[in-house]
């Protein structure tokens, strides 16, 4: 018998993404026939009520998506079991122990990483670190290079690198493992992936909600820490890296390595010429008004809820290629997105302006709200003119291309791809030790220039893209970011 533990089983990563993901992923038919999925939580609650919470939250999450039936939940329901513990405490774990059996077990720690190096020094004395043992890690794990050395040292101690599943859930939305498939399996597009065909790469993950109640843990981490860090060196690493040999995990992870390490350290004297720091003042969001983050917190603080970045890697493929990164809260609208600007033709051959502007090609992979892949190329106008006039289109590559009918699959949690994989031992799409250590090595090299520059963060309105700098960092030069009406 396999056995899945989810450590927080009752807490709200748990409830509100992975028992959904859990029972998506039985509905289909994917998870394995003997697995048990047992939820560990500090809560003295019967196994039933347990249950019962999990069939609350599970059948309005599927009921939404339209995939909602009661066999299903009867399959899902016969795996769930519940188990009240401390789990810093190795007796206390014991128990669980014994509900997990001697099989393969993966131990999802869905509660503070402050917990986790005192979590799994009880697993191992427990006997839940063992040889067919495997632990999923929630990022962003430390606040900074030397926090995150002090827990992973102590997940060290317990597990094996080959057992530890260090989770980004960006790299499990579709889109994202699209853009491997579409870089690497076609010819049309690696050979223009570098820097005499591409101008700039930016990247956008915006979010109209505020920090609210989060505010205790927001203003330790800020945008940087919470954002940045992890989901956009992340999808930095996805466009800029090189083509693996193959798809085994650690060849995908050493080039995610290379670019890592390719990134030009900030300095104190650069700081206020390629990042910003921002945070919200007072405004309005969608039509309803929004507080400021001082006033959510109860006093004024130093914390970034906004960071753009110039960033640049210093190798063949992307010399003098700048990325540009851009995150923060109360923001117009929540996009994520990665924007492939190519540069203009050498040479136009259509006049300048009397047949319709050329604009340059441009790759856009949305995110979200919605998961979307175009490219943006220059066509003729239709009609019989003689002088031609030209016109840029939107081609989609994504679903629904091939028809008007052709309906998109259910849109997936991202989690359910990961969970799958970790349950397999698949590592692909997991953060390796090296690559967490290189990304806190770079961001840390950035929260110590803005502190040797006395960089303060900069007001920006509720409902706006952050503060008048951001707009400077590319239109300085001669760039601008991407908005939905181009």
């Amino acid at each position: 018998m396999a056995a899945l533990i989810l450590f927080g089983g009752g807490g709200d990563l748990a409830m509100r993404m992975l028992l959904p993901s859990l029972y998506f992923l039985d509905h289909d038919g994917l998870l394995p026939d003997d697995l048990k999925i047992i939820g560990a939580a500090r809560s003295a609650e019967s196994a039933e009520a347990y249950i019962a919470k999990v069939h609350e939250t599970v059948k309005a999450k599927a009921e939404a998506d339209e995939a909602w039936d009661e066999a299903s939940w009867a399959r899902m329901k016969a795996r769930l079991d519940y188990l009240a513990v401390d789990a810093t405490d190795p007796e206390s774990l014991k128990g669980l122990k014994a509900k997990a059996g001697d099989g393969e077990t993966t131990s999802f720690l869905a509660v503070s990483p402050s917990l986790y190096g005192r979590i799994v020094t009880a697993m191992k004395a427990a006997g839940l670190a063992e040889k067919n043992c495997r632990i999923v890690l929630e990022k962003p794990v430390g606040r900074d290079l030397e926090s995150f050395l002090e827990i992973d040292d102590a997940v060290a101690q317990a597990f094996d690198e080959r057992q530890v599943f260090r989770i980004d859930h960006y790299l499990g939305k579709e889109t994202v493992q699209n853009l491997i498939a579409l870089r690497f399996g076609n010819t049309i597009f690696e050979p223009l992936w570098n820097n005499l065909t591409v101008d700039h790469v930016q990247i956008t993950v915006g979010e109209t909600v505020g920090v609210g109640d989060r505010w205790p843990y927001y203003d330790e981490y800020g945008a940087l820490r919470d954002m940045l860090q992890n989901h956009m060196l992340q999808l930095l690493c996805l466009v800029a890296m090189e083509p693996p040999s193959d798809l085994d995990p650690d060849s995908v992870r050493n080039e995610k390595v290379k670019v890592l390490r390719s990134l030009r350290p900030i300095t104190p004297e650069e700081a206020e010429r390629v990042t910003v720091r921002g945070q919200y003042v007072a405004g309005a969001v969608e039509g309803q008004p929004a507080r400021a983050y001082r006033d959510e917190r109860g006093q004024p603080s130093d914390t970034e809820t906004f960071v753009a970045i110039r960033a640049d890697i210093d190798n063949w493929r992307w010399a003098g290629v700048p990325f540009f990164m851009r995150t923060g809260k109360r923001l117009p609208e929540k996009r994520t997105e990665i924007v492939i600007q190519f540069k203009p033709v050498p040479h136009s051959i259509f006049g300048h302006g009397e047949r319709g502007d050329i604009y340059d090609n441009r790759l856009v992979i949305e995110l979200q709200p919605d998961e979307d892949i175009s490219l943006s190329v220059m066509n003729k106008k239709p009609g019989l003119d003689q002088r031609m006039q030209l016109q840029p289109i939107k081609m989609s590559l994504s679903w629904g291309v091939n028809g008007k009918d052709a309906a998109p699959p259910r849109r997936r949690i991202a989690y359910e791809r990961l969970l799958l994989d970790a349950l397999k031992g698949d590592s692909t799409l997991f953060v390796r030790r090296d690559e967490a250590e290189q990304a806190w090595k770079w961001v840390d090299e950035v929260a110590d220039a803005w502190s040797g520059a006395g960089f303060k963060p900069l007001d920006y309105g509720a409902g706006t893209w952050g503060p008048e700098a951001a707009d400077l960092l590319l239109s300085r030069t001669g760039r601008k970011w991407n908005t939905r009406d181009e």
